[in-house]
């Protein structure tokens, strides 16, 4: 494939390896992305309406790009990526994650193994905090599944949050997913908008219900939950300062249904 390097021809079980990624306007983040997947057979790239230089880097990169007008939410989009996958085993990954070498092979292990164990492994994430990677407060292992043989699995429907939802229960990988969430507090409060945004619509949905009150709870428990109980102190200053956002994420979610909740009955004649 044009722009993989050598290793991914190379490296023993790399030809039976898809690697999917869904985009939109991530040309920051995807060259360092598909770098680290350089030793995959195929990478399957299915980009929303970027306005940005992502989906040139990623033919660059030698990924092939498909384009989607749509975005019909994080679990079928990445399903449609799924889809376009031609090899026995498939790596799901996000435009801000890095697969580590450690990481990669072990990935080439189960790959190339007569009897691999599991259909589906899952693997301990790293995320990082405006430019730390947390070790604590909740975010570290955070093991997800992402590496599983092609028609085992498939992803839910979630708007976000999507889950992998496999036939059994996965193998553990040992290295880590490094994950670039958030490099500055600006990106932090956009995805405190946006992810409380879509909780509230799908509690909504669910029939639930909330109150000032009950925000106000939520989100002081997700504090101590953070700082405390998952020993967030151990992250230091910037563990208090995630406990923090972890509070606000939570109140706006739980304020946005209450505001849905009124919304909803002052519509009603």
């Amino acid at each position: 494939m044009r722009g993989l390097s050598s290793e991914s021809a190379s490296a023993p079980g790399a030809a039976d390896l898809s690697a999917i990624i869904i985009t939109r306007n991530e040309q920051a983040r995807i060259a360092d992305c598909l770098a680290s997947l350089s030793f995959c057979g195929e990478i399957i790239l299915v980009d929303s309406a970027s306005t940005d230089a992502t989906p040139d880097l990623a033919r660059a990169a030698g990924a092939q790009v498909h384009h989607t007008a749509d975005w019909p939410g994080f679990g079928a989009q990445k399903n449609r990526a799924l889809s376009l996958a031609t090899r026995p085993w498939v790596l799901s990954i996000d435009a801000d994650e890095r697969v580590t070498p450690g990481l990669r092979d072990e990935i080439l292990a189960v790959v190339r193994a007569q009897k691999p164990g599991a259909d589906a492994w899952d693997m301990p994430r790293r995320s990082s905090y405006c430019g730390q990677y947390m070790a604590h407060s909740g975010w570290y292992p955070d093991r997800v599944t992402r590496l599983f043989r092609r028609g085992s699995a498939r992803f839910s429907d979630d708007v976000v949050h999507e889950r992998l939802l496999t036939d059994g229960r996965p193998g553990h990988l040992r290295h880590d997913l490094l994950h670039d969430t958030a490099d500055d507090f600006s990106t932090v409060l956009q995805k405190l908008d946006r992810y409380s945004t879509a909780g509230a619509e799908r509690m909504y949905a669910q029939g639930r219900r909330a109150s000032p009150g009950t925000a106000v709870a939520h989100g002081l428990w997700a504090f101590l939950r953070t700082y405390l109980l998952q020993r967030g102190f151990l992250d230091g200053r910037m563990g208090f300062a995630l406990a923090v956002s972890n509070a606000e994420g939570t109140y706006y979610r739980y304020l946005k249904l209450w505001l849905l909740q009124r919304r909803a009955g002052a519509a009603r004649p």
